[in-house]
């Protein structure tokens, strides 16, 4: 499996970047368009979100820096190749929720509502970008066989990917992949529910994407690790208590109240 699409000389262009774009280009394009939705200012959303990609990928190289750092003293500058693979979805979250944070502050915007917005395309982002790990062959799972492989109708491209050093391993890039994409549809109709709360796709993306990463670190063989535990298992569940309090908080709301889909429920944006 050759990582790069373009070599020129010296100059190469890595499939695990421009799959980072393209995502990244398919949560602009749906966060915007939802944010238009609600009369909110393109120029503002897009600052916001540039941002927020900016740090995101800091903070995802960062988070994976800190947790393989006795590898990275080793040889420094190799913390720089954030081509060559080695984001951590959880640290982008961390730091790109910390820029929103900030950003809607600063504008007096309600967080939440923003969130909202960003969740869900978030998770199409997600499913694009976990083919990179597939370039890169990472993000696998254990030893497996062709066998078992072709039982689950796993593509003999991707089973061929999979295959390292004559050892054919668990693709669980292409699960994770699949089960954000089928997240990232669901809750495009959970948003359009007639009573949907500000807040739910918040909740639901913790809810959701934290069960999916705690089973899907269950077959993962080059998880980051604090102590015996499993560093994404821990934050998951983390995220799963977290979004199944806020759906319990929600649940207490009046049925008219607070509505996603009330499109005056924004406020000023003083941008």
């Amino acid at each position: 499996m050759n990582p790069v699409l373009i070599s020129i000389g010296n100059f190469e262009i890595r499939w695990y970047s421009v799959l980072i774009l393209v995502a990244a280009f398919f949560v602009f394009y749906f966060v915007t368009r939802e944010a238009m939705r609600f009369n909110i200012s393109r120029d503002f959303i897009f600052n916001l979100l540039f941002w927020a990609l900016i740090f995101g990928i800091i903070g995802a190289r960062l988070y994976y820096v800190l947790f393989n750092l006795p590898l990275f003293m080793e040889n420094p500058i190799d913390i720089l190749k954030v081509w060559n693979g080695g984001l951590a979805i959880h640290g982008g979250l961390i730091f790109g929720l910390i820029v929103v944070i900030l950003y809607t502050k600063k504008y007096k915007v309600r967080t939440i509502r923003i969130v909202d917005f960003i969740v869900v395309p978030l998770l199409l982002g997600q499913a694009i970008g976990r083919w990179g790990n597939f370039f890169n062959q990472e993000a696998h799972g254990a030893a497996t066989t062709v066998a078992k492989l072709q039982s689950l109708f796993v593509p003999d491209f991707i089973i061929k990917g999979m295959t390292i050093d004559g050892v054919v391993y668990s693709p669980t890039f292409l699960y994770e992949s699949l089960a954000c994409l089928i997240a990232f549809i669901v809750l495009l109709f959970v948003r359009r529910g007639k009573y949907t709360k500000v807040g739910t796709m918040t909740a639901s993306y913790l809810v959701i994407y934290g069960v999916i990463r705690f089973f899907i670190e269950m077959s993962r063989t080059d998880a980051l690790m604090l102590g015996g535990f499993k560093i994404a298992q821990i934050v998951s569940v983390c995220m799963i208590v977290v979004g199944l309090g806020m759906l319990m908080f929600l649940s207490r709301k009046g049925k008219f109240e607070d509505l996603y889909n009330d499109t005056s429920n924004v406020g000023p944006i003083r941008f």
